[in-house]
């Protein structure tokens, strides 16, 4: 995945979840849209190289947008709407282990019997695919990532989305986007959102296939490289 141009910046402070001021090499301060709803622990550390794309779009109240945070660790892509088009790739590229020679591929697909979407539904040979497609950015240990930073009611509701595709006798599964690029492995937050990690248990051994994968980046392309261990 192309990324857009990126300037360098130093991080001064994530705020109000949406926000983030920058300082830029002239020493001037601009404030930037932080798309990113969870607490991005250990990827807003004050002072951190930052990375941002300014948008063309007049009506936007603030252009600029934190892309990448750098980290001990590596980069971290703290836009977790990338997630989403990393995967779009690799499905189309037969990266996904799993699904081979999809015929179509349809992003925000209702769920049946609910409210919201999956992530995508993939038409292959065989039963469709329903895919959610979670972004993972907290690094909890040695190269050991985990899913989700904060209590998230949205990720346990697809979850049992996900189930009852299985059920149905379709296919689901989820994937976790490690767009943190020091992360080797994945496993669930118990400490942070002990529901979620404990349902996650349950849907896996009832068929729900859980696969993650890690990107890599070089500020100008990101893609996804490597399949990940899942550690439930």
């Amino acid at each position: 995945m192309k990324l857009p141009e990126l300037f360098e910046g130093v991080l001064l402070r994530r705020y109000k979840r949406f926000l983030a001021d920058i300082e830029l090499p002239d020493g001037s301060r601009i404030t930037a849209h932080c798309p990113n709803t969870g607490a991005m622990t250990g990827c807003a550390e004050p002072g951190s190289p930052a990375w941002i794309s300014v948008s063309d779009n007049l009506k936007r109240k603030y252009p600029h947008t934190l892309e990448i945070v750098q980290t001990p660790q590596g980069f971290v892509s703290v836009n977790t709407g990338r997630a989403n088009h990393l995967v779009a790739e690799a499905l189309q590229n037969g990266t996904v282990g799993g699904i081979d020679a999809p015929t179509q591929i349809k992003a925000e697909a209702k769920i049946p019997e609910g409210d919201g979407r999956f992530d995508f539904l993939v038409v292959a040979d065989g039963p469709d695919i329903s895919v959610e497609v979670k972004s993972t950015t907290l690094l909890v240990g040695d190269q050991l990532g985990a899913f989700p930073d904060a209590v998230s009611s949205r990720a346990l509701k697809h979850l049992e989305a996900l189930a009852r595709r299985v059920a149905a006798g379709e296919r689901a599964m989820l994937i976790f986007c490690a767009q943190h690029c020091g992360i080797e492995r994945v496993r669930p937050a118990a400490e942070i959102d002990p529901a979620y990690a404990e349902r996650l248990v349950e849907v896996a051994q009832m068929g729900v296939e859980v696969q993650a994968y890690g990107c890599s980046t070089d500020l100008h392309h990101m893609s996804i490289d490597r399949q990940l261990s899942v550690l439930l």
